[in-house]
């Protein structure tokens, strides 16, 4: 070592002495100064100064204590694919759709995606059902059936053989029946209830309401605590809320509080845009795993349940989402009465009025709906009902917006005749319309094999073009048929190079209307013989080849 280089060590090591003294010098006043501060800071706080904030910690721990018993853990296990469950999907142009309020990208309400430099943050939807991002994993030491988590590495698990999810419930009478989103229980074979007293039972599906995303479960037991039904039309922003669940399927019975962020939020994003919205916004936290808990007001009643969450990563970001109790307690109230839900249907598209456009319809205030498209041979189409015309009024009640109607109209029964007040060029009118019931939008290609699995011919869901999926995957006017809504890995479907997004026009050569004729010519063609498809993607029109003998599909559709 060079002696300036010696010098330069030698100063700088008489240095780090000189600073070690002075730094243990500081060190001992500070110790001093903080004993003193402590002994200073010891005594308690005046009551009479913290009283609100010790009021409030009684009052929100004697709703936990009152709610808690009658939350549920709901475990389900399933045989893999025999279901689709739409989870993760990003947020861009949530459009319109049958008896649907589309309002641009992202849906009424709903923030756009901001550019933060170069890239494009997403605004992402998580519903979080058994085959989504909750999906099983292996056990873990000291966490027993944790399931995967977003987000955190290290913690992804081969696919089982059977596929397991958590998420949460809430008792709603006393003799066993329980509400849950029909995401946690969707193609369940296996239903476990787990109690806030650790007792456990099998859970039986009593019915589901598909449209709400809402299932009722039933076990066998007597005087269960139960939570009482609140009145969600009465919560206002800023109210103080309790989400209850199982955050990430493992922190059972977990409570969190927060307020009522907003009311009234459309859907933000669906593979159905006829689905009702009217959810509950709200701050308390929900992560995977609280689907299915209840929401509750300050006095412990019942006013929503929780079912998504809107977020970047998958857990909590401040923006979680219930269904209202209006919704839950009627569709609950007609499965435990019939098994199923008959919703109302009049077949229109709808937007909401707002200040913007209030005055090209001759509207003297933002509230209704604007009819922008009539479905043909529809019950609204028969009732006269036309493009441009805003409805205001349904047996005199007042309609807000578009989630409003399609509320009212779900919980119509079919068969049932209802006066709808609309304004016409700036005129009045009521016109009488007989509801009629919503089928499912959505069909499903599948195959019955030896044994209790399920699997598909093809290996893919379809869906009808429409609207909403016209737009969300941009095909083109001409292109009419079935749209690929999933495709299982290893199927038919996928070794032919089929995605998401794809269009089937033709099957063997026959031209293919719709989703539900799609599954009629699939379920005619011969089994174990190939199926020619023509399909549109994105880069034009081709015929595909499917061998539907490849996966073993070997039983009827």
């Amino acid at each position: 070592m060079i002696q300036v280089t010696n010098s330069l060590v030698a100063k700088a090591k008489r240095m780090m002495i000189l600073a070690g003294c002075a730094a243990a010098a500081v060190l001992g006043v500070a110790l001093v100064a903080s004993h003193t501060v402590a002994h200073a800071a010891s005594a308690p706080m005046d009551q009479n100064a913290v009283a609100p904030l010790v009021a409030l910690d009684n009052a929100v721990e004697a709703v936990a204590a009152r709610v808690t018993p009658a939350v549920v853990s709901v475990s389900v296990a399933s045989k893999p694919n025999t279901r689709v469950v739409v989870i993760d999907r990003d947020i861009e142009g949530g459009p319109e759709g049958p008896d649907g309020a589309g309002d641009g990208p992202g849906g009424p309400g709903v923030p756009p995606a901001p550019d933060q430099g170069s890239q494009k943050r997403q605004f992402r939807f998580f519903s979080f059902g058994p085959n989504g991002p909750m999906g099983g994993m292996p056990d873990m030491p000291g966490m027993p059936d944790m399931p995967n988590i977003p987000g955190m590495p290290g913690m992804q698990g081969q696919t089982p053989h059977v596929e397991r999810g958590v998420g949460s419930g809430v008792i709603v009478s006393p003799d066993g029946y329980i509400v849950t989103n029909n995401h946690v229980v969707d193609g369940a074979n296996e239903i476990q209830v787990t109690l806030n007293d650790r007792r456990v039972f099998p859970g039986k599906l009593v019915g589901r309401d598909e449209l709400n995303d809402l299932a009722v479960i039933k076990i066998d037991a007597k005087n269960l605590p139960s939570i009482a039904w609140g009145d969600s039309t009465k919560m206002k922003p800023g109210q103080t809320v309790l989400a209850f669940g199982s955050p990430f399927g493992y922190f059972q019975f977990s409570v969190t509080r927060g307020i009522v962020s907003a009311v009234d939020r459309p859907n933000p994003y669906s593979d159905d845009a006829r689905k009702p919205g009217d959810f509950i916004q709200t701050d308390a936290a929900i992560n995977p795993g609280n689907s299915g808990g209840p929401l509750v007001n300050a006095q412990g009643e019942l006013i929503g349940i929780s079912t998504f969450i809107i977020s970047n990563s998958g857990s909590f970001a401040g923006a979680g989402f219930a269904i209202p109790s209006q919704i839950v307690k009627s569709s609950t109230d007609a499965i435990i009465k019939d098994g199923t839900v008959h919703h109302g249907f009049l077949g229109i598209s709808m937007n909401d009025v707002t200040p913007e456009n209030a005055g090209f319809f001759n509207l003297s205030d933002s509230t209704g709906a604007i009819v922008s498209q009539v479905t043909g041979d529809s019950p609204a189409a028969k009732a006269g009902i036309k493009q441009g015309d805003v409805l205001r009024e349904i047996n005199g009640k007042k309609m807000v917006n578009g989630s409003a109607v399609q509320v009212l109209i779900s919980q119509t029964a079919p068969g049932t005749t209802v006066d709808l007040g609309i304004i016409r060029d700036g005129k009045a009118q009521t016109l009488k319309v007989t509801v009629g019931e919503m089928k499912s939008i959505t069909a499903t290609v599948t195959a019955k094999r030896t044994g209790t699995e399920n699997r598909g011919k093809l290996g893919i869901s379809v869906d009808s073009v429409n609207e909403q999926n016209r737009r969300q995957y941009r095909i083109p006017a001409e292109v009419n048929g079935a749209v690929v809504e999933q495709v299982r890995p290893g199927s038919p479907a996928d070794d032919a190079g089929l995605t998401t997004g794809n269009v089937v026009i033709e099957v063997n050569r026959k031209a293919i209307a719709d989703a539900e004729s799609f599954v009629d010519t699939v379920k005619a063609a011969p089994d174990g013989k190939d199926i020619l498809l023509l399909v549109w993607s994105r880069g034009g029109t081709t015929y595909r080849v499917v061998h539907t003998a490849v996966a073993g599909a070997d039983g009827k559709m």
